[in-house]
């Protein structure tokens, strides 16, 4: 599939998707998803360390059902306080 500017890739779901999450306190991070995701139904894992140590970034792997609920997740965790950035 050749994705055109301004096109919206095709997403089959059920899928599993992958946030990348940026901040600088990893246990605010990872209390974030948790309040945002079943713990249970999600991955996390170290991602990466900044070179100066300040910002750390975790990888959230989570089954999502719909685009509603993939953009839900995105929100959730790129409005909390402990979180950067998502990607």
């Amino acid at each position: 599939m050749e994705n055109q500017q301004g096109c919206k890739p095709e997403i089959t779901y059920p899928c599993l998707w992958q946030y990348r999450i940026i901040g600088e306190d990893r246990d605010a991070m990872i209390q974030a998803i948790t309040a945002g995701v079943a713990a249970a139904a999600c991955a996390i894992k170290d991602a990466n360390v900044s070179s100066g140590g300040r910002y750390i970034s975790l990888s959230l792997e989570v089954t999502v059902n719909t685009d509603a609920q993939r953009l839900c997740i995105y929100q959730l965790l790129a409005g909390h306080p402990a979180i950067r950035m998502v990607l």
